[in-house]
């Protein structure tokens, strides 16, 4: 399995021969052991293998985890051969599937040929001679933090440019300039990743350890996030110079980075160790955080990074921006659902929010709606580890009807079942008062973007819209 994993068989070092340790003191919350090959987790984190034997275990003691470990690593593995040139000789999928596969395999090898491209632009430029050390060290750190995702910002970008020029075909320039930008908001998302995964000590990102962990990397991350950071407008001082829009896309991208930056402060000061305080959190605070901290970078900058290409005016689309933020914060409202209630065989973990003290929009909604005896069970237990405290938070949002809840915004959002591709069910909405709420909501979102004077932009939105229901995980 492990071969799947590298990413470039000519770039090494393929081996370490600094182990990876861990020490970890036997507690009585302890329950089990588990001695699996390294193949694993080349696709499952440490994290995430604890999370679901655990899971599997409390939902089926007579169970066996072991095979429901091979059958959760056997779909992360198809998942990924489907994207691979000669993929392994699985099982065939649907017909359909297999078209799909393909699509989606062409798209992100033709956009990963650019990543190629500007990657050998930036290890030689020539503002900066590089030695062999310095040279191997900036490839080995961009190819272990900028590709490795989903691409889905990077490839929204090319999707949203072809929608606006409304089925003609890019030529090679557009489809280089378009990857190029999308590239530069991988960038952008790698920057914010690394930095991040320091200031949370996380452990794993993407089903391996974050960046400052690897071996002789630890705190010259910090530096190479300020690299990452950098190599943005050198990416498109090289490729855009020349173009009328070029200051606008300069100031488009520090505008996001500005706002997202100081979301993250929100984040932070909000949780600070040793002052942990639930009266804090509030939806107006939650919104905060996601807006500026999620929805500006990951929904609008990738359309607005076609507006503008397209020689748009950002400041004449205030409307398209307000219906994008608007996504951003509806699509983290879903996460923090499927965090505390979707199927770890789903949505491929397990979730952590109430564990981590996380301003959710679940724990919000609870404390906003709850009587006190249900507030004083959340607050004894929000934000411990352990399981049974953990249940008492989750048996408090099936009290008050979270799911229905959320039932009913994930039908508000839905501008057909066509263009979803969803169907809704309409026995678990709830009654009286939220029809109301209903009724005006979807009506105003509909209006939002049916009502807007461009075709090509409507299209562009729905086109965004769908993507994120999309979405299994």
């Amino acid at each position: 399995m492990g071969i799947l994993r590298v990413r470039n068989l000519i770039s090494p070092p393929y081996v370490s021969t600094q182990p990876f340790m861990n020490v970890h003191r036997i507690s009585k919350y302890d329950q089990y052991i588990i001695v699996v090959s390294d193949g694993l987790f080349d696709f499952i984190s440490n994290e995430e293998v604890v999370k679901l034997v655990h899971s599997y275990i409390t939902r089926n003691p007579s169970g066996d985890p072991t095979m429901f470990l091979v059958e959760q690593l056997v779909t992360k593995v198809a998942d990924y051969a489907e994207l691979l040139e000669d993929p392994l000789p699985l099982p065939p999928p649907p017909p359909g599937k297999v078209r799909k596969g393909k699509e989606m395999a062409d798209r992100r090898t033709a956009f990963l040929k650019v990543y190629d491209t500007l990657k050998t632009e930036l290890l030689e430029d020539p503002a900066f001679e590089h030695n062999e050390t310095s040279r191997q060290w900036l490839q080995r750190m961009l190819d272990y933090n900028v590709p490795g995702g989903k691409l889905n910002r990077g490839l929204s970008v090319i999707d949203s440019y072809k929608l606006l020029k409304e089925g003609d075909e890019l030529t090679e320039e557009e489809t280089f300039l378009t990857s190029s930008l999308g590239w530069c908001i991988e960038w952008l998302q790698a920057y914010f990743l690394v930095l991040d995964d320091i200031m949370d000590n996380s452990h794993t990102r993407r089903g391996q350890p974050c960046w400052f962990r690897v071996p002789q990397v630890g705190m010259i991350a910090a530096n190479d996030g300020i690299l990452l950071r950098n190599h943005i407008p050198r990416i498109l001082k090289n490729h855009f110079r020349v173009k009328p829009y070029y200051v606008d896309l300069l100031d488009l991208f520090n505008e996001v980075e500005f706002q997202t930056a100081c979301g993250q402060m929100i984040d932070l000061i909000t949780t600070i160790e040793g002052e942990k305080d639930l009266t804090k959190y509030s939806l107006s605070l939650h919104r905060r955080i996601v807006q500026f901290k999620t929805a500006y970078y990951s929904f609008y900058l990738p359309v607005a990074c076609a507006l503008v290409m397209w020689g748009e005016n950002l400041e004449n689309h205030v409307d398209v921006k307000n219906i994008l933020i608007e996504m951003g914060v509806y699509f983290q409202v879903q996460d923090d659902y499927l965090d505390c209630f979707g199927e770890p065989e789903t949505i491929g973990k397990i979730g952590t929010d109430i564990e981590d003290y996380k301003c959710s929009w679940l724990v919000v909604k609870a404390l906003e709606i709850a009587n006190e005896d249900q507030k004083r069970i959340i607050y004894e237990n929000y934000g411990k580890e352990d399981p049974a405290c953990v249940a008492k938070v989750k048996a408090i949002y099936n009290e008050i009807n979270l799911k229905i809840v959320i039932d009913l915004l994930r039908f508000i959002f839905c501008l057909t079942p066509c263009l979803l591709s969803m169907t809704v069910d309409h026995e678990n909405f709830a009654e009286g008062a939220y029809e109301e709420f209903e009724s005006k909501s979807y009506e105003k979102l509909v209006i939002s973007i049916e009502t807007h004077p461009n075709k090509a932009i409507q299209a562009v939105l729905k086109s965004f819209l769908a993507k994120i229901y999309k979405r299994q995980k």
